[in-house]
């Protein structure tokens, strides 16, 4: 038997040491956590996607009564993003949420949303920053979303 390894590199910033442009998104993704629909878990998550014209577009979870039904911030940012702007790549996503989980912590996306950013990085052949972060906080910086998914499945398996 061989044991395989697999590490996870992350870069933490104080809000201080973010570009401007991911300050930008982070604002935007906090903006957005009121348009979030979650009258069922009361955890609201909203992203912010920059593309690469410049463009920024939001997303936030968007409950159903019947669970498997409702969509994460996310999936929202990423689908309308493909709707508005199939041909431009998006650079980096910023997800936030009202840190009222148990940890007051930041969240990671959930396993559906890591596939559907590797997705997107397959898509646009080319990597995507995701940023993690609430107010007052570190803000967590992963390079790629294959970095949270490292065994994707993707059209190559097919």
């Amino acid at each position: 038997m061989n044991e395989i390894n697999l590490t996870l590199k992350l870069s933490s910033y104080t809000k201080a040491e973010l570009p401007d442009e991911i300050v930008l998104l982070f604002e935007q993704a906090k903006a957005a956590l009121k348009d979030a629909y979650a009258p069922y878990s009361k955890f609201k998550v909203a992203a912010a996607v920059l593309l690469d014209n410049g463009i920024v577009v939001t997303g936030t979870n968007q409950e159903n009564a019947a669970y498997p039904a409702g969509i994460c911030a996310e999936g929202t940012a990423m689908s309308t993003c493909a709707s508005l702007y199939p041909d431009v790549k998006p650079k980096a996503m910023f997800i936030t949420t009202e840190g009222r989980n148990k940890n007051k912590s930041i969240a990671a996306p959930c396993g559906i949303c890591r596939q559907r950013l590797v997705e997107t990085e397959y898509r646009y052949k080319s990597k995507l920053e995701i940023w993690l972060g609430i107010e007052g906080q570190d803000i967590i910086k992963i390079n790629s979303a294959k970095d949270l998914l490292p065994m994707a499945f993707t059209p190559d398996d097919l």
